[in-house]
């Protein structure tokens, strides 16, 4: 079943009213309120003109912002779910915040946090033990990394657990490998 392109607004009002209910239900980005609100308006110099009016006119009255929107979610990132900086600057990325603001935004966030007590947090809330073999190793040692934490910070983390040093050195091969 093919789903039904939304109703075009065509006046600035309804448009306005739309994005309001939109931020309404959670924070977003200016990129991320562009994109949804690209769907209701026609695809021409009047639609984009449309849009640019109603971005100004919440920024205006407050209610868009990247920089809050940034400081907000890496605040959220680092607390609620525990994650690295490097996972908070790529999730902002992909939701179209620009790079000075994620870095300023991260920056703050982060200026007093321990990576390495962040990572062990991490574990502790994904219910992550000391493995008992190499694969279970390697599923933590990738899950660290996907959360955000440097490869420096997951081996530290894993020799605490007296992990190996041989399966230390092939994972952080395979980790500087993936990256080249």
């Amino acid at each position: 079943m093919a789903f039904k392109r939304p109703a075009i607004i065509d006046n600035e009002n309804a448009l306005y009213d739309y994005a309001l209910g939109a931020l309404g239900r959670r924070m977003r980005s200016v990129a991320e309120l562009k994109r949804l609100m690209r769907a209701r308006v026609t695809d021409d110099e009047h639609g984009e003109l449309l849009m640019a009016t109603v971005i100004a006119r919440l920024k205006e009255n407050k209610y868009l912002n990247d920089s809050s929107y940034a400081a907000a979610f890496s605040g959220f990132r680092r607390d609620n779910e525990k994650f690295g900086r490097r996972r908070v600057i790529t999730d902002l990325k992909a939701k179209g915040v620009h790079g000075d603001v994620i870095e300023k935004a991260v920056n703050e966030a982060f200026r007093s946090v321990s990576e390495t007590e962040q990572a062990r947090a991490f574990l502790r809330r994904k219910r992550l033990k000391k493995p008992e073999n190499d694969r279970e190793t390697a599923r933590i040692f990738r899950a660290l990394m996907r959360a955000g934490f440097s490869t420096a910070t997951s081996i530290k983390l894993l020799k605490e657990w007296n992990v190996d040093d041989e399966t230390l050195t092939a994972l952080e091969e395979e980790s500087s490998e993936s990256r080249s």
